[in-house]
């Protein structure tokens, strides 16, 4: 099957799609924060219980989600379906600014957005194969980061000369793009065996989950994906914050050169991580870098509040963010080979990416109001060198896992 080609036009609505998405999946994210502290004036606490709340709702849906991709041929309208209702979200949102309506919205946001990255996941492996999976899913972040490039260059310009509330249309028009962008990919090429995960077509039956969640490799991975976001998810909303209370007026300009800047390194990062591990550099080497820029990163946010100063230090997130984009992915790949899980393993990362953001955004929003933004940044600085540690200390490597069939059943032992 890995043999079969793709067509152009699949793989070009593939490319659109993950432009697009860019900006969607994860609907309006730390301009949010800019928002509601500078147009509507919420405390820290608020914020960040608001920041959560599509967190909390994104980690329920993500392991539902993982095996609804894993079951269903209708991936593309899972995509196009979830797209539309993180636009009405945002909608609600800016129309309804007030707590209640906030939250629900974003708890909407949080469900939709977990369908979405293990679809497109999915749909790369069942158009392009395992063998071309690792070349696949660098460009399909190179790609993504291009369009939150692109986003956050539209949002900069619509929130510093129109108003915070076009960023939440900007979003909304997103989504009816990729909606009728997904009808490019044509449904006949996906291989829905293969998109599982799967390697043997006449064995329709995945491995249990018990099984799964037995391995030791996997519990590893995912607490390595919480800890790593539970230092990282909150950095951002709070820069935005100290931009928005130490100089307001140009805090959604500044907040897009932020976003711009780590985009802008992202795109890079993404291709030559694709470009390392086609030269064997292991998994876990690559992940290690990520993590290892975390925790500079916070000190760093700790020192300064130069808006130049803070676009600077969010070229780090570049690094740390293409690296996990790319990577996390792979590794998930790996430990599911051959057991008809993917998607599902993408939810449990997902879940776990969901936990270590709630964690990080309703913990750091308290710790900043009590204590101040340098307490805060060292908090998630912290949080980041444990993951670091563990990570190093504990988590196997896993390129080899993928370097034949064979491999993946010792894994299931």
């Amino acid at each position: 099957m890995d043999g079969d080609q793709p067509s152009a036009r699949s793989l070009r609505g593939l490319d659109a799609i993950n432009v697009l998405m860019a900006d969607v999946r994860d609907g309006v994210g730390p301009y949010l924060a800019v928002f509601l502290k500078g147009g509507e004036h919420w405390d820290s606490g608020a914020i960040g219980i608001a920041m959560a709340a599509s967190s909390v709702t994104a980690a329920a849906f993500q392991v539902p989600a993982g095996l609804l991709v894993d079951g269903t041929k209708a991936k593309r309208l899972l995509i196009a379906a979830s797209g539309l209702m993180i636009g009405v979200g945002c909608l609600q949102i800016v129309l309804f600014p007030r707590f209640l309506a906030v939250i629900a919205a974003q708890a909407m946001l949080g469900a939709a957005s977990a369908v979405i990255p293990p679809a497109i996941a999915a749909v790369s492996l069942g158009l392009v194969g395992r063998r071309l999976f690792d070349g696949r899913v660098s460009r399909n972040e190179s790609f993504n980061h291009a369009g939150n490039l692109l986003a956050a260059v539209l949002a900069g310009a619509l929130g510093t000369y129109l108003g915070y509330h076009w960023i939440f249309y900007l979003v909304c028009a997103f989504a009816v793009a990729s909606a009728g962008i997904v009808t490019l990919i044509k449904p006949s090429e996906i291989d829905h065996e293969r998109a599982r995960g799967g390697e043997d077509p006449a064995r329709c039956e995945p491995v249990p989950i018990r099984d799964l969640l037995r391995r030791r490799d996997l519990r590893i991975f995912l607490a390595s994906v919480v800890l790593f976001h539970f230092g990282n998810a909150a950095m951002l909303p709070m820069a935005g914050q100290v931009l928005a209370q130490t100089h307001p007026g140009s805090d959604a300009a500044a907040l897009s050169a932020c976003i711009i800047a780590a985009q802008f390194v992202m795109v890079g990062v993404a291709w030559a991580v694709g470009q390392a591990s086609a030269k064997g550099v292991g998994r876990k080497t690559i992940f290690l870098v990520a993590m290892a820029v975390l925790p500079v990163r916070g000190v760093l946010f700790t020192l300064t509040d130069s808006p130049y100063a803070v676009v600077g230090i969010q070229l780090l997130d570049g690094v740390a963010a293409g690296i996990f984009g790319v990577v996390s992915v792979l590794i998930a790949s790996d430990l599911m080979r051959g057991t008809g899980r993917f998607n599902f393993a993408q939810g449990l990362m997902a879940l776990s990416v969901g936990i270590g953001a709630t964690l990080s955004n309703a913990t750091a929003g308290y710790v900043v109001q009590w204590f101040g933004f340098t307490t805060g940044f060292l908090y998630l600085a912290v949080i980041a060198g444990c993951g670091l540690a563990f990570f190093a200390l504990l988590m196997p490597e896993t390129k080899e896992a993928s370097a034949g069939p064979a491999a993946a059943e010792p894994a299931l032992a």
